[in-house]
């Protein structure tokens, strides 16, 4: 907002100028206006130590251990994995994705990701159609057996997810997605 610009920009000129006791007095005066007018600056960050780095860091590994454990029967049902859910996810996603599309949104070698398709293929799960203007690239899709995997993988996740956002303030949920994004995006 504008009276945090301002708020910060009244800090870094004034910050350079005076001596230690008036920094520390004008930093203490700076938390003071986050916390009386409620400023969209997180209070928390202005502490924010390793151990409370380390503790959302586990948060992002049991989430993410969770969300997956709760569609494992589903992929013990037919014999898949992790890999194979990724692919799964996001050719459900990205419908005619082209291969070097997919890894590139999945960062893995190619030799893993033939490993992963000659998986798919055998359980005739998805297909390849050839692009028409260049028919070295291939495109992936998902047949109706493969949207019906992924719908039972996606039923059993989703699950989570929603009561976690269902039980969440929509700002909490907004402000969520917006740190994910920051994450992912570095």
């Amino acid at each position: 907002s504008q009276l945090t610009r301002h708020c910060t920009k009244f800090c870094q000129i004034f910050y350079r100028k005076v001596s230690f006791m008036k920094k520390l007095l004008l930093k203490i005066n700076f938390v003071s206006v986050i916390c009386q007018y409620n400023l969209p600056i997180m209070k928390e960050l202005l502490y924010l130590k390793d151990d409370q780095l380390k503790d959302l860091i586990e948060k992002l590994f049991v989430g993410y251990r969770e969300i997956f454990s709760d569609s494992k029967k589903v992929l013990d049902k037919y014999s898949i994995g992790l890999a194979h859910n990724k692919v799964i996810h996001l050719l459900s996603i990205y419908e005619g994705i082209s291969i070097t599309e997919l890894l590139q949104k999945l960062k893995v070698t190619k030799q893993s990701l033939n490993r992963v398709l000659k998986d798919l293929i055998k359980l005739e799960i998805i297909e390849f159609k050839r692009d028409e203007q260049d028919t070295r690239v291939k495109h992936l899709f998902l047949n109706d057996k493969g949207k019906k995997i992924f719908y039972e993988i996606f039923q059993s996740q989703k699950k989570r997810i929603y009561n976690a956002l269902l039980n969440s303030r929509s700002e909490e949920v907004i402000n969520f997605d917006n740190v994910l994004s920051k994450i992912i995006n570095g």
